[in-house]
């Protein structure tokens, strides 16, 4: 199949139109966001420790909602349809209610493709890498 116009005009418009999307992202106030920094599992707390082998088998887990779905409406972690992630609370030592401290994880429930850790209720996440 042929083009009414050739490369050097295809990529100028490709080049223009890549531009124009990036300008009218930016102009929306939206990036695509950074990926998380990665933390080592065995730097978390030991009670994400607990949490996140608890992921891996499926329980039993300590809250009532713990496996709910997360919606990332900070979008902070990569977009995945809704149902992808799933939440789990890391107990704080000392606090009388779930504090601050989660794992969010994607993918199957006891085989995620990803997990995260907030210690400061979804404002920022780390990677965990095992």
């Amino acid at each position: 199949m042929r083009y009414p116009f050739g490369g050097d005009a295809a990529r100028h418009l490709l080049l223009a139109l890549c531009l124009f999307a990036g300008l009218a992202t930016a102009a929306l106030g939206r990036t695509a966001p950074e990926a998380p920094p990665e933390v080592v599992l065995a730097d978390l707390p030991k009670e994400a420790q607990e949490v996140y082998a608890l992921v891996r088998t499926g329980g039993p887990f300590r809250f009532d909602r713990d496996g709910v779905v997360f919606g990332n409406r900070e979008k902070l972690l990569p977009a995945k349809p809704r149902g992808y992630y799933h939440e789990y609370t890391v107990r704080t030592p000392g606090a009388k209610n779930r504090g601050a401290r989660r794992m969010v994880c994607g993918g199957p429930k006891t085989d995620p493709d990803a997990c995260y850790y907030t210690d400061d209720h979804y404002q920022s996440f780390r990677r965990i890498r095992r």
